[in-house]
């Protein structure tokens, strides 16, 4: 392993007053085949932290951060990569906090080994020596492909309730499968997520839902939400996805629950719209609960979107483009609609058009795992194809004039003037011409006078 790690790293084993080993990730994923490009770089030591600090300064390290009670220091060496140095320590902990409530230092590599999560994350590599310690027996569960606890599972959960999380996620981007103990005493401990800031649910998530980028692994991110749904975490996180389970769907569209098809449209999704894949039919529990039907699920679930985003704090733009992804995931789902009035949509919407398909693929594909292309989207590919030939403009910057064109009409009326002219083109793209569009303007302009 000592070939595939950065110089700064090995010149850093070589300068710290006590052996420096590599743990984690990184370890795993080398001992599994499968060390990622840009690991995370994860080092321990009994060194304190004071002297691996000293240490690294010489090499030319920067301190980013030091956290003296964890005897945690944050570095980057000179080529910018990152690497975060954890003192040997055992934890205590106020049942499910993730942060511990006490910390011990220690030389013992078995009891630092003991305060992590799963054995296969629990081995060492020695970097000066070039050699691996093992104390817990986590190779052999590399070699298995399994995720086992350090310690009875269910005190490892109920010590830390990110955990929960964290199961769900390595498990998805690793392909390693907890064992039977291991999803008992997550399953046992799940309320303890309620503990965890939203903040970090919503990085955890985010992680399992492109966990395939990892290993390349289609199933990665639909696998991980179905541990977080057999472990009992997934109704306390997103409890009104999870309200899904179990209500039944038209047997000629769906082959799946609610929450199945939901998760399924997870798997079949283009990274691009994940997000809005997992939500796309957030609506419908809510729906069938109330009005005992699915008629109003689009707008009640970008509405319930938006809630569930503001409740995670996660980044307002996604919350919002993902809310109107799955206001919109319907349009034109039977077909019906009038070829004139897609037009305008797709003129009104243009930005949001490619990933508003890969939606519609993704929600076809769910309904009874067919990947042939959905035929709402064969439909709506056909129509901008021939917009694009005849040269509909699709955005303001593709119209022949331009606000400035519009001196006729005051300031504040040429914005609104400009969003109908565009209108206008879409539904015949050969009226996008300069003097076509200033006499369609001056006459609209002189009508509402």
């Amino acid at each position: 392993m000592r070939e595939t790690l950065p110089q700064p790293l090995i010149a850093l084993s070589e300068v710290c007053p006590a052996p420096l080993y590599l743990v984690g990730g990184s370890v795993r994923d080398y001992l599994a085949g499968e060390m990622a490009p840009s690991p995370d770089w994860d080092i321990a030591s009994p060194c304190p932290a004071e002297e691996i600090v000293a240490a690294a300064q010489t090499l030319g390290f920067a301190v980013c951060a030091v956290y003296p009670r964890t005897g945690t220091v944050k570095l980057r060496d000179g080529q910018g990569v990152a690497y975060e140095f954890t003192r040997f320590r055992t934890d205590s902990y106020e049942r499910g906090l993730h942060a511990p409530a006490g910390i011990s230092f220690t030389d013992d590599i078995g009891r630092d080994a003991r305060r992590r999560d799963f054995c296969a994350n629990a081995v060492y590599f020695d970097i000066q020596k070039g050699e691996f310690c093992d104390p817990l027996g986590g190779r052999k569960d590399i070699e298995g492909r399994i995720l086992r606890t350090v310690a009875p599972a269910e005190r490892v959960f109920g010590e830390d309730g990110l955990r929960l999380m964290r199961l769900a996620r390595i498990a998805a981007q690793t392909g390693f499968a907890p064992d039977g103990e291991c999803i008992e005493g997550a399953r046992k401990n799940a309320a303890l997520i309620g503990d965890i800031a939203p903040e970090r649910i919503y990085a955890e998530l985010s992680l399992l839902l492109f966990s395939d980028a990892k290993r390349g692994d289609a199933d990665a991110p639909y696998r991980g939400l179905k541990l977080l749904h057999a472990t009992a975490v997934l109704s306390r996180i997103l409890p009104e996805l999870a309200l899904g389970d179990g209500i039944a769907q038209r047997a000629d569209f769906h082959d799946h629950d609610v929450l199945e098809h939901s998760l399924r449209a997870v798997r079949y999704a283009d990274p691009a719209v994940r997000w809005a894949a997992l939500f796309h039919d957030v609506g419908k529990p809510f729906c069938y609960f109330r009005d005992g039907n699915f008629r109003a699920h689009p707008e009640e679930g970008a509405r319930i979107a938006e809630v569930v985003f503001a409740r995670l704090k996660a980044p307002k733009k996604l919350a919002e483009e993902t809310a109107t992804l799955v206001l919109y995931h319907m349009r034109d789902l039977d077909l019906s609609t009038k070829e004139g009035k897609l037009r305008r949509f797709f003129a009104e919407n243009a930005p949001l058009l490619p990933k508003l398909l890969l939606l519609k693929q993704a929600d076809y594909s769910a309904c009874k795992d067919d990947r042939g292309k959905a035929p709402v989207v064969a439909k709506w590919e056909g129509i901008l194809a021939k917009m694009r030939a005849e040269g509909a403009p699709l955005s303001l910057k593709e119209l022949r004039v331009k606000g400035d064109d519009l001196s006729f009409a005051p300031p504040a009326r040429r914005a609104a003037l400009l969003k109908e002219l565009l209108a206008f083109c879409a539904a015949d793209g050969s009226r996008n011409r300069k003097e076509t569009l200033l006499q369609y303007a001056i006459t609209h302009y002189k009508e509402e006078l």
